[in-house]
């Protein structure tokens, strides 16, 4: 899959989104001076292509009680396909994970994980994440405090 082609006007467009995905229609096409029929029309041609893959609201989740934030970096025992393949599932049905990508290195898997406290995660990390079949070894990484927050793709 190639890099998309855009346009002056789809980059204007999607620095806008990623912005204020909530913005109307008529508010993006002003920002960026196009009428409101054809910005609908790119807006469409760009979650059609897959670009935008989606809007969500970023959440405060030390308000919501999820007050640890830690990242694993998970070996597996053998690399096969197979292993690589049902480690990856087996990450969508844990809640902790907020994210996970296969990576190359002295791991083969980075989970990104937020929970309540650290009871909550050290019960995962035992429990479910070293008790999985395929996981050899767990490197966790708390964090002190987030600095940078984007969550963002400069186009």
């Amino acid at each position: 899959m190639g890099r998309a082609e855009l346009d002056v006007i789809d980059i204007k467009i999607l620095r806008e989104l990623q912005a204020d995905g909530r913005m109307t229609n008529v508010e993006l096409a002003d920002r960026v001076g196009i009428s409101a029929p054809p910005c609908l029309r790119r807006v469409r041609k760009l979650e059609e292509a897959g670009i935008i893959e989606g809007y969500h609201a970023m959440l405060n989740s030390p308000r919501l009680g999820f007050d640890l934030v830690a990242f694993c970096m998970v070996g597996l025992k053998h690399q096969s396909e197979g292993n690589l393949k049902s480690f990856a599932a087996a990450t969508t049905e844990w809640p902790l994970v907020r994210q996970a990508w296969m990576v190359s290195g002295d791991s083969d898997f980075l989970l990104h994980c937020v929970a309540e406290n650290l009871t909550h995660f050290q019960d995962f990390v035992i429990e479910v994440l070293t008790a999985n079949e395929h996981v050899d070894t767990v490197r966790t990484m708390l964090t002190i405090r987030q600095v940078k927050k984007l969550g963002l793709v400069e186009v």
